[in-house]
């Protein structure tokens, strides 16, 4: 099994690629620390591990609550170790002009997409430096490397979790510990869902944005949580600081 043994703690693994990514990582072997602030959906998850015969658990988590998340990490890290980090929770914004978003907005879109990151990275890494080993995987997006229209804030902090990722890997490299991004295209979540719902005609937009695909189709959260995985694994032992993008090729267009 590729995570066999291994401890890989999840930010906002209550549904869409943070759930399926903590199934895929049970799958492969390795005991799972569920997190969220949505403590049912959380749960859920850990109970679908657990019927299918893996280890998990459940922890509720604030990714802005700095304090928090140090709490979490450091009792994980005491029983277990911790191996790999997956900063998955994020948060969109209705679609507007830079000007136009309101600055709570924007706010909650940097605290959440950038400091719940950086507060994931900041307790992970003291334990796998002190061990000498650890994965970090964050989530981005394809607005990682590209300016979405009217989607400033997300883009913003989406580029920005791209090049935090770069800087802990040169920091962290010769503690022998990896960072990595997964950067996906629109996939098939809550997130996309709450998206289209804002359209005049939610089927229809959600249609025009597969056409944009080369695939003709939206990405699938356990498409994305396999490379999280594989950028997980030892299968990458030798990969960091990589951006690695999962779009169905829109951005070769």
């Amino acid at each position: 099994m590729r995570l066999e043994d291994k401890t890989v703690v999840i930010t906002g693994a209550a549904s869409g690629i943070g759930e399926e990514t903590a199934k895929r990582c049970a799958e492969e072997g390795a005991r799972v620390v569920v997190t969220d602030v949505n403590t049912p959906g959380g749960e859920e998850t850990v109970a679908d591990i657990e019927d299918a015969g893996g280890e998990a658990e459940f922890r509720e988590l604030d990714v802005t609550d700095s304090e928090r998340f140090d709490e979490v990490v450091d009792a994980v890290a005491e029983e277990y170790g911790i191996d790999v980090m997956v900063n998955n929770a994020g948060t969109g914004h209705p679609g507007g002009s830079l000007e136009d978003v309101d600055d709570s907005v924007r706010d909650f879109v940097i605290d959440v997409n950038i400091k719940g990151v950086w507060n994931g990275c900041a307790a992970a890494l003291p334990h796998m430096k002190e061990q000498g080993h650890g994965s970090i995987v964050n989530v981005g997006s394809l607005a990682s490397i590209l300016g979405l229209p009217k989607q400033a804030a997300y883009s913003t902090t989406k580029a920005a979790v791209l090049n935090m990722t770069r800087t802990i890997a040169a920091e962290a490299g010769p503690y022998g510990v990896r960072a990595n991004a997964v950067c996906p295209g629109f996939t098939e979540t809550q997130m996309l869902d709450q998206y289209v719902a804002t359209q005049d005609d939610p089927e229809a937009a959600r249609q025009a944005m597969a056409e944009d695909y080369p695939l003709k189709r939206l990405g699938k959260p356990e498409e994305i949580a396999d490379s999280i995985l594989f950028l997980a694994s030892d299968e990458a032992s030798f990969v960091s600081g990589h951006g690695l993008v999962v779009d169905g090729g829109f951005s070769t267009c």
